[in-house]
């Protein structure tokens, strides 16, 4: 199984691209300022090229990672040690591979993970941190809805674009 580096790409843009529509003053920006406590001083204080560089280095990750929860090829090729194409690999492979190998390679199918992702994995760590911050519900459902979208999207891109 080979990794669609472009896919990869493509997908860790997503959170920047919809990050800026998002946070946008027209959608949520304004409630999440106010819900946690940014203002305009701070915004302006920052160094926008480290913020923005680390941003896409951290998508970069959650990209590549991404796949491994959308694909479940990837499972397959891990459970032999990666390389399908090393001599001693059982028959029953290559079989269930001609059989399955493009199964669930769909672009909904992907959707689901990264909406499942942002159900089960995002929302019980944000919130959890939410509470501990003792930041309001409209602060952790801001997030949690960005981010659910976001690896919806990236799910959908990693796993469909084949």
């Amino acid at each position: 199984m080979e990794f669609n580096y472009l896919a990869i790409l493509v997908a860790a843009v997503v959170p920047v691209v919809l990050g800026f529509l998002w946070y946008n003053p027209l959608l949520f920006g304004n409630v999440w300022m106010r819900e946690s406590g940014m203002t305009e001083e701070k915004m302006k204080g920052a160094n926008m090229a480290v913020i923005f560089g680390l941003s896409l280095l951290f998508s970069l990750l959650l990209s590549f990672f991404l796949q491994f929860l959308t694909i479940h090829q990837t499972v397959a090729v891990q459970m032999i040690g990666g390389d399908p194409t090393v001599e001693g690999i059982l028959p029953s492979f290559q079989a269930f591979m001609d059989d399955y190998g493009s199964a669930f390679r769909t672009y909904k199918h992907g959707a689901l993970h990264g909406l499942l992702a942002g159900i089960f994995i995002v929302l019980p760590i944000m919130g959890i941190n939410g509470l501990f911050e003792r930041q309001s519900w409209k602060h952790i459902l801001i997030n949690v809805g960005y981010w659910t979208l976001t690896l919806t999207i990236m799910g959908a891109i990693l796993c469909g674009w084949v």
